[in-house]
């Protein structure tokens, strides 16, 4: 607690402070003329359209009429009805659905609430909808909240928003951190990829045993003996397994088609409509594949394609995707040019992997930082009533 806001409770209410509903404090309106028409979007046009929910911004509409304004001099808290997720907007916009409510400080209140602080203060509400109710009317609104007087309000304003700020800042700073390493290490893999001569590209089929596994999603457990791979960057877990092998993994279908992909050394299960390409030649090392896949593989089937965007991976195009070999007569100066390939990108590869991991932990770490403050400042020893 800062020294002046200590000062400012000690002077203007050291007996404690009034509690009141949230609805005696916030207006709200239904967003039925502000739904949205026309779900097409585009970056190019103008108005936001909002959820309430983590996605906010679902894109941009040229509808002209029926826009709900607000401003930085007259801002609102936009409040899902539904899941009790809510963000604060100061710029005008039109809603997606009919389970949004845009809430506003009664013009009664201002003289004894602060409408930041009150959203500060909604933010520390505890409460998860155990139902599919309009959870504002029922529920949401019968919250009481601590109303201490107006100084003691914009100095918890204050503070607080100097902790997102900061938040914001380290975040965006360890983001454009990973996203230079991952652009550096994107660039030294392709550029390693480059052969001028002495190289002999050979079909995968003849280098590798290609297969899908025969595993669904629903088999997959919360804590299970061994990882399952799925057509998604997330790997799940089982209790059996299908494959014991060094394996390259990679989705058949979906929006992770060329994009995605896990190495593997040992007992794993595998989706049916993913594939496993197990190398099974001295010739090559199954890490330089794996590099070389993630370098090249996008675009070959990109190319390959019979549509202007892959959905999913025929078979074909496995078992013609070109690998270089580099020095193809000499299998020892081979082998330690991929070895060489592999020590450089597995160094780039873990640098990236420490920032990525260290990124979302230190975001959390600050999140509970920040959640552990705003609980104290807004914890008030409650004002007993005084008697007639």
């Amino acid at each position: 607690m800062s020294k002046l806001l200590e000062q400012l409770i000690n002077g203007l209410c050291p007996e404690g402070v009034e509690y009141d509903f949230l609805y005696t404090v916030m207006d709200y309106e239904q967003p039925t003329k502000y739904i949205v028409k026309d779900t097409k979007y585009d970056d190019e046009f103008e108005t936001p359209v909002l959820t309430a929910g983590q996605s906010f911004i679902l894109g941009y509409t040229n509808e002209s009429t029926g826009i709900f304004e607000a401003s930085t001099d007259n801002p609102v808290i936009i409040f899902d009805d539904f899941t009790t997720s809510f963000h604060w907007v100061d710029f005008n916009f039109k809603v997606k659905s009919s389970a949004m409510k845009m809430l506003r400080l009664k013009m009664d209140r201002s003289h004894d609430a602060d409408f930041r602080y009150i959203y500060h203060v909604m933010k520390n509400i505890q409460y998860a909808p155990v139902d599919h109710t309009r959870q504002w009317i029922e529920k949401y609104s019968k919250f009481k909240i601590p109303l201490p007087p107006l100084p003691i309000q914009e100095e918890i304003v204050r503070i607080l928003d100097k902790f997102t700020e900061l938040t914001a800042e380290l975040t965006a700073e360890l983001t454009a951190e990973l996203t230079a390493r991952k652009q550096q290490y994107e660039y030294y893999r392709d550029n390693l990829f480059v052969f001028s001569d002495n190289v002999l590209y050979k079909p995968l089929q003849e280098i590798a045993d290609i297969g899908t596994g025969s595993s669904n999603t629903n088999e997959e457990l919360e804590i299970g003996e061994y990882p399952f791979f799925v057509r998604s960057q997330e790997v799940r877990r089982k209790d059996s397994y299908e494959f014991d092998e060094t394996a390259i993994i990679t989705s058949g279908d979906g929006v992770g088609v060329g994009k995605i992909f896990h190495y593997i050394e040992g007992k794993y299960a595998l989706h049916q409509r993913a594939y496993r390409i197990h190398i099974n030649t001295d010739d090559v090392i199954p890490k330089y594949y794996f590099y070389y896949m993630k370098s090249a593989f996008l675009s070959y089937i990109e190319k390959n394609s019979f549509h202007s965007s892959v959905t999913s991976i025929r078979r074909p195009m496995l078992n013609n995707f070109p690998v270089p070999i580099p020095y193809p007569e000499n299998k020892e100066k081979s082998l330690a040019e991929q070895q060489r390939i592999v020590d450089i990108l597995d160094r780039f590869d873990k640098l990236c992997n420490d920032i990525s991991e260290g990124l979302p932990a230190e975001i959390e770490a600050r999140q509970k930082q920040y959640e552990y403050y705003r609980d104290k400042l807004l914890t008030f020893k409650k004002k007993e009533a005084t008697e007639k």
